[in-house]
């Protein structure tokens, strides 16, 4: 088994597959956002070749982001052979639904039960001035599928100030008849842009507190290892979570590697690359020793890891979701 320096189990990856996107949401990029080469990403056959060796070290759950991972050529073909790897017990993906409607039926044929579907508004106006892009329509298109086939879906919707703060309710009143989980997300410093974010002014205290003064919530207990704290609404189908992902109380329970589309590893969302598993493959160096070193330098948390970090923080599409 993986293991860091804090002696926590390492057993789930969230492996971006592309850096490429279509939407251009605010907290996430800038509108002229430059995208690597081709060339630059990892191949196929790298990137089951890296979740093998994985998933030979006790990696059980593969979370599929981007960017928007359904832009990556082939890749219904890719997560058949993912989902092939002995080992590999979860394949989830994480996706802005523009383009995941027409690909339902062949998740649900591949026993690809679990979506994130990212959603920051309800109305039609408010996405265009939030992603830049006018597909409200095809993403709640996307939406009305995943149910239909009856895959797990939860939405994410990150909270920003001044924003969409107003639709916390709205966004809650879904599950009362969807049987969805709607998890309410701080905002990360994150957009590639050095702008400012309202992780600090509405943090998961401040979100309860504004769904507590319509709703009663009933503390579910949640999963090891869950980032999100969990609640039931009376008379509800589904239930909401809230992430603390700037405040990070979920630290000392993180069991995850992230890695970008060009095979950058993070033992940290708020931290530096550690090493470029890419890179290793190409030059024919042994991944695992160099994956377990670098967890043995793990820091303690998020705080301690930003601390660490040099530099501007980059997107979150480059850094994989």
């Amino acid at each position: 088994m993986l293991t860091d320096a804090h002696h926590r189990i390492i057993d789930y990856v969230r492996l971006s597959v592309t850096d490429r996107c279509n939407l251009r949401c605010t907290y996430c990029m800038p509108e002229n956002m430059r995208f690597v080469k081709s060339s630059a990403l990892l191949t196929d056959a790298e990137i089951v070749t890296l979740l093998e060796t994985l998933a030979s070290a006790g990696i059980s759950k593969v979370r599929i982001t981007g960017g928007e991972p359904f832009l990556r050529p082939g890749l219904i073909p890719l997560l058949a052979n993912i989902k092939a790897i002995a080992g590999i017990q979860q394949i989830a993906i994480t996706t802005n639904g523009v383009l995941t409607h027409r690909y339902i039926p062949e998740l649900k044929a591949l026993g690809i039960n679990h979506v994130n579907l990212s959603l920051d508004t309800l109305q039609p106006q408010r996405f265009h001035q939030i992603t830049r892009r006018d597909r409200f329509a095809a993403v709640m298109q996307t939406l009305d599928s995943l149910l239909a086939h009856q895959l797990q879906v939860k939405i994410n919707v990150v909270v920003m100030d001044q924003v969409n703060t107003d639709e916390l309710v709205p966004f809650a009143a879904l599950t009362r008849e969807l049987p969805v989980s709607v998890r309410f997300i701080e905002e990360m410093p994150f957009n590639g842009q050095g702008h400012a974010f309202s992780g600090i002014n509405w943090n998961y205290e401040t979100i309860l507190d504004t769904l507590r003064e319509k709703y009663t919530l009933h503390k579910l207990p949640d999963a090891p290892h869950s980032t999100a704290l969990n609640y039931s609404i009376p008379g509800h189908a589904g239930n909401i979570g809230v992430i603390p992902a700037y405040s990070r109380t979920f630290c000392g329970t993180c069991n995850r590697l992230r890695i970008s589309a060009t095979g950058s590893i993070k033992t940290c969302l708020y931290g530096s690359d550690a090493l470029n598993a890419r890179d290793l493959m190409r030059s024919g160096e042994a991944l695992l020793p160099a994956i377990q070193q670098a967890l043995h330098h793990r820091a303690a948390n998020g705080f301690e890891a930003e601390r660490l970090h040099a530099g501007t923080p980059e997107s979150m599409s480059v850094i994989g979701g």
